[in-house]
C-alpha cells in the first residue's frame, strides 16, 4: 500500500520552498469613510485615519473602501462612493452599525461585503481583519 503525502507536507518540502513567501505581507491601502455623524464618532475611538467625503483620487489609491453608517443621513454618498468604486474596480465593503436601511439599499448593489450589525466593536474587528 502507498501513501500519498497530503500538500501540506508537500508545502513543508525544500522543493516546495522556493514557492513561500518569505517576506512581510504590506497592509492593504484602504481609504475608511464614515457616512454619518454617528460612523464619525466610532471611528474616531479606533484611532484610524477615515475621512467624510473621500475625493476620487483617494477611491482610485485604494485596494479597499470601508463605508461606515449608523444611519440614513449618508445614503447619497454611500451610493456615490460605492458606485464610484465598482467603475474603478476597487473593492467596496459596507459596514452597518445599527439600522440604516437607505445606506443598505445604497451599497447592496455595489459592495462585494456588506455587514450589518449592533456591537460598535465590530468596527475595529473587520478594520483588522481588513488591514485597513
Amino acid at each position: 500500500m502507498t501513501h500519498s503525502i497530503s500538500s501540506c507536507a508537500r508545502a513543508a518540502t525544500a522543493e516546495e520552498a522556493r514557492y513561500r513567501i518569505d517576506r512581510p505581507i504590506p497592509g492593504r491601502s484602504a481609504c475608511v469613510v464614515a457616512l454619518d455623524d454617528g460612523a464619525a464618532e466610532i471611528l474616531e475611538r479606533t484611532d484610524r485615519p477615515f475621512t467624510r467625503s473621500p475625493a476620487p483620487g483617494e477611491l482610485a489609491d485604494s485596494d479597499l473602501v470601508l463605508v461606515v453608517a449608523t444611519n440614513d443621513d449618508g445614503a447619497e454618498l454611500a451610493a456615490d462612493v460605492a458606485r464610484a468604486c465598482w467603475e474603478r474596480g476597487v473593492m467596496a465593503t459596507g459596514l452597518i452599525v445599527g439600522e440604516s436601511r437607505d445606506a443598505v439599499t445604497a451599497l447592496r448593489p455595489y459592495a462585494r461585503n456588506l455587514m450589518i450589525t449592533d456591537d460598535e466593536e465590530d468596527v475595529v474587528a473587520v478594520l483588522a481583519a481588513l488591514r485597513a
